[in-house]
C-alpha cells in the first residue's frame, strides 16, 4: 500500500461533509430510494448470510445512511444492530425508520466517525459497511477500528465500488468523489487494508451487474427529475443535471470497459494471535 491518501485528494473533513450532505439530500432520496447501494437489500441479505448472522449476533452497521439495511438485517436475521453515520440527519431518519418498523428495541443509531468509533474493544460479532468504505479518506484507520470493535472470531463484511488501475478523468472529480467513484480501489486493495488491520480475508465476490443496474436506474430517474424540475413540480435548486448525466454516462462506459465494478469482501478476526 502506498499510503492512505491519493494525490490531489480533498481534505479529510471536506470529503466527509461533502458525502454526508449529498446522501442526506432530497436528490439522493429521489435517485436512490431507501437503499443507497448497488444490489439493494438483496445484496444486504447476501452479506448477512456470508457473515452467518443470527438472533444472538450484535452487528455494527457503519455509514448506515437512512437505516434501511440495519432495519432489514434485524427483520431478516433477528440480530441486534447498532447503526452509525457521520450525518446527524441520517441518524434521525434512521431512528424514525426503526421505530416505524417496530424494531426500535433491537436497532439503535448514533452519530459517529468510521475512523474513530465510539465503542469499546470487542463489542460486536459482526461489522457491515455497504458502499461507503470507498469514501473514507482514512481507509486504514477505519479498517483498524473495524478490527478493534470486533470480538475474536467476529467478521467484517464490506460491499463497495471497485476500480481498475485507470479511471477515466471525468470520474476523478469532486462530483466523482461524492458519487463514491473517485477514491474507489481495486477489490484486492480493500482486502489488503483489512489484512493490514490484522483480519483474515476469507471471501471475495464480484457483483459488477449490481452496479450497472443501479447506474442505469439513476440515469433514467435523472431524466424524470430534470423534467419535473423544469415543469416546477420539484424544487431542487443548484443541481447541475448536465454534469450529473455526463457522470452517469461515463460510469456506464467505465463498467462496460472493466474500469469500475462492485465487490463483496468478508474477513475474520483471529481467535488466537500468532506468536
Amino acid at each position: 500500500m502506498t499510503g492512505d491518501r491519493m494525490l490531489g485528494e480533498p481534505p479529510s473533513e471536506s470529503v466527509k461533509k461533502c458525502c454526508s450532505r449529498l446522501y442526506e439530500s432530497d436528490l439522493a432520496r429521489l435517485l436512490l430510494g431507501d437503499s443507497f447501494h448497488p444490489g439493494g437489500l438483496r445484496l444486504t441479505e447476501r452479506l448477512g448470510g456470508l457473515l452467518h448472522l443470527e438472533q444472538n449476533s450484535r452487528v455494527l452497521d457503519v455509514a448506515c445512511g437512512p437505516g434501511s439495511s440495519a432495519v432489514f438485517l434485524t427483520q431478516r436475521f433477528g440480530c441486534e444492530v447498532v447503526g452509525v453515520d457521520f450525518s446527524a440527519e441520517n441518524v434521525a431518519r434512521a431512528s424514525e425508520r426503526a421505530a416505524s418498523a417496530g424494531v426500535g428495541s433491537r436497532v439503535q443509531f448514533e452519530q459517529s466517525d468510521a475512523e474513530s468509533l465510539s465503542f469499546l474493544n470487542e463489542s460486536f460479532d459482526a461489522v457491515v459497511c455497504e458502499c461507503a468504505f470507498c469514501t473514507f479518506p482514512g481507509k486504514a484507520a477505519a479498517s483498524r477500528e473495524f478490527a478493534r470493535v470486533l470480538r475474536k472470531g467476529g467478521q467484517v463484511g464490506i460491499s463497495d465500488v471497485t476500480r481498475g488501475p485507470d479511471l477515466p478523468h471525468d470520474l476523478d472529480t469532486a462530483l466523482g468523489w461524492a458519487a463514491c467513484v473517485a477514491d474507489a480501489r481495486p477489490i484486492e486493495a480493500y482486502a489488503q487494508y483489512l489484512r493490514e488491520a490484522g483480519l483474515v480475508v476469507e471471501h471475495l465476490e464480484i457483483h459488477d451487474d449490481a452496479l450497472m443496474d443501479l447506474v442505469n436506474e439513476v440515469r433514467a430517474k435523472l431524466l424524470g427529475v430534470e423534467i419535473a424540475v423544469g415543469l416546477k413540480k420539484l424544487d431542487l435548486p443548484n443541481i447541475d443535471f448536465r454534469a450529473a448525466k455526463e457522470l452517469a454516462s461515463s460510469a456506464v462506459a467505465a463498467i462496460q470497459q472493466g474500469k469500475l465494478g462492485y465487490g463483496v469482501i468478508c474477513a475474520t478476526k483471529r481467535l488466537f494471535v500468532d506468536g
